[in-house]
């Protein structure tokens, strides 16, 4: 089965054929409306070097949170704010 096109309503449907395709270093013409407007080619300037252990160590460390706040601190700093926002008239639940 070869995939030579693909329409414009079947790029969600077939995706992951069209990936497949891609990853195999295939080019596939997408048409709308019965016209050819372009050409999906894979993209072979990017490759999956080895992966630097030191790098992704420092990028998880930086994605960590810096501070977990409990849920009864963060009630007490909203309620605190929704006080200074609109005023004593705030009833609680």
């Amino acid at each position: 089965m070869t995939m030579e096109y693909i329409t414009a309503t079947h790029l969600r449907t077939k995706s992951s054929q069209l990936i497949s395709y891609l990853q195999k270093g295939m080019s596939v013409s997408l048409i709308h409306r019965s016209k050819v407007v372009g050409i999906i080619k894979p993209n072979t300037t990017l490759t999956a070097g080895p992966i630097n252990v030191e790098e992704l160590r420092k990028f998880l460390n930086k994605a960590k949170p810096k501070k977990i706040i409990p849920r009864s601190q963060r009630e007490k700093i909203y309620r605190q704010h929704m006080m200074e926002k609109y005023g004593k008239g705030l009833s609680r639940r």
